[in-house]
């Protein structure tokens, strides 16, 4: 543990490497087509107005006439080119941007996936290479790319999103806009060829530009935002300003072949209180390694994955019995609320099937600690 001289001189480290860092601004929108990519160039033009030394990193017009009409007079760094599977394909060049060391950036498509062979896999981390080079960066991203949204996005739209970005990618936004429009205005622009060509619009209105789900993904881009101001507000708050410091731990087992969805679920608690969660996985006698099949063990792995990626620290210990560790667990990491399963999930099941389930809500309770129980949809 860290003494006061410590973690002064931590305080004052991070402090200096943040402010090498460059600054990062995301625009974020409900959708394809609401204006993202427009408006990151009229503000690129608005900035070299200015005098900034901005770049275009990359940029995707989607042959767009109004968005292709605005790269005019941007500079231009030439992406470089790989050839994949017998194709010649093209990239955003991290290190030319790097290079160049402009004082701005724009670099669009936020959850892009790399050519395979590429030095990151994903674009964001290509912007994290940038941000770490101090230099600023603008991007952009649709609401349906963030992880922990990937089972309510698909629930809305019959859709799964392949391309996604962690969550902990917009916490580390100094900035985050929402570019709105309403569903009337979106169907309009899609209508008028402004998103999708003309062969493309009528399966485009019968699929994911269905009025109601619009107004699902508008919902969800506005609750995202207003999480991100809050979140901004309480980190700017000066010290010794008496906040509850929201600690939350999402309880799987092996069997549970639905605790991704926990998972994701108490993923979205902890960016809206701003806090930090776990996931526990404990292990009883009868779970262990040697005991337990194959495929169960390749979802814990999968689901250990995920909760690292969406900025979960995840927690594995040997118990005789689920309910002992996790009273031990919310002891030693001073949680305020336990997310678990409905009764269905196998989890709850465990913890029911047990003679402390009693004391395990006496516990809970007597600590002020909330018991959440989460759907599975």
């Amino acid at each position: 543990m860290m003494d006061g001289k410590e973690h002064n001189a931590q305080h004052f480290l991070d402090l200096i490497q943040k402010s090498r860092k460059g600054k990062f601004k995301v625009y974020i929108g409900m959708s394809a087509g609401v204006g993202k990519t427009f408006r990151m160039l009229q503000e690129a033009h608005s900035l070299l107005k200015n005098g900034i030394d901005v770049k275009i990193g990359y940029i995707e017009t989607h042959n767009r006439k109004e968005t292709q009409e605005l790269l005019y007079g941007l500079p231009v760094v030439p992406r470089r080119t790989l050839f994949y599977k017998g194709k010649q394909l093209e990239e955003m060049d991290v290190q030319a941007i790097i290079n160049l060391r402009p004082e701005v950036v724009i670099v669009d498509e936020l959850a892009h996936s790399n050519i395979e062979g590429s030095k990151n896999e994903k674009r964001w981390q290509d912007v994290f290479e940038i941000l770490d080079a101090g230099i600023n960066v603008i991007s952009a991203v649709n609401i349906q790319h963030i992880e922990s949204l990937n089972e309510d996005v698909k629930f809305i739209t019959n859709v799964v999103v392949q391309e996604r970005i962690p969550d902990d990618v917009l916490r580390q936004a100094d900035e985050v806009v929402n570019i709105d429009l309403t569903s009337d205005e979106l169907i309009t622009r899609l209508k008028e060829g402004k998103i999708y060509t003309a062969d493309k619009i009528p399966t485009a209105l019968n699929n994911f530009f269905k009025s109601e789900q619009i107004l699902q993904l508008r919902e969800l881009a506005l609750k995202e935002v207003a999480g991100q101001v809050v979140r901004k507000v309480e980190n700017e708050l000066p010290r010794g300003i008496a906040l509850r410091h929201e600690r939350l731990l999402a309880c799987i087992s092996s069997n549970d072949r639905t605790a991704k969805i926990v998972i994701r679920k108490t993923a979205r608690l902890a960016t809206y209180y701003n806090s930090r969660w776990y996931v526990l996985y404990v292990e009883t006698p009868q779970e262990n390694s040697d005991k337990i099949a194959l495929d169960k063990q390749r979802h814990l792995i999968n689901n250990y994955k995920l909760a690292t990626q969406l900025g979960a620290e995840v927690i594995r210990i040997e118990r005789n019995h689920v309910t002992d560790g996790i009273l031990d667990i919310t002891r030693e990491k001073e949680i305020t609320t336990v997310c678990i399963g409905k009764p269905h999930l196998s989890l709850f099941k465990v913890i029911l099937s047990t003679n402390i389930f009693k004391k395990l809500l006496n516990n809970l309770s007597s600590s002020n600690i909330d018991l959440v129980i989460l759907s599975s949809s």
